[in-house]
């Protein structure tokens, strides 16, 4: 018989992943997928089962393509007419790399309550320093 996980027997690890690189997308898938829990045998998909994720050295990715850093638009938009509003790819990557990879894994996770709640769980920080080590300390012990 199949065994459906409930949201109180979830057991969360703390991952910690170097970005510094490595491809951007690809990275993401395999945050994407360990953030929905994907990668446990006690997959279920109506129990949020992802681990907590933390992305080091945000800033040293890999990016393809000749002119992603000029071409590629991220917008948005607040709903009064005219107000749409662009910010290119590397001025954004310079600016803010964690909104970065946060739209990108974004669209990669349920766009539901669920899907927000795993969102909450990825942690990203452009240097290589991360103020999570009590939590990864704990899962060593």
């Amino acid at each position: 018989m199949t065994k459906i996980t409930k949201p109180n027997e979830v057991k969360r690890e703390w991952i910690v992943l170097d970005a510094e690189g490595k491809r951007f997308g690809r990275l993401l898938t395999e945050v994407a997928t360990i953030l929905r829990g994907k990668n446990k045998p006690c997959f279920t998909p109506n129990v949020d089962c992802g681990d907590y994720v933390i992305i080091i050295n945000a800033s040293k990715a890999v990016f393809t393509g000749a002119n992603k850093a000029e071409d590629k638009l991220y917008h948005r938009h607040s709903g009064y007419f005219g107000s749409v509003k662009s910010e290119k790819f590397g001025d954004l990557l310079q600016k803010n790399p964690a909104k970065l990879y946060k739209l990108a894994v974004r669209g990669m996770l349920p766009k539901t309550n669920l899907g927000r709640a795993m969102l909450k769980k990825l942690k990203i920080y452009a240097g290589s320093e991360h103020p999570h080590t009590a939590q990864i300390a704990k899962e060593g012990k």
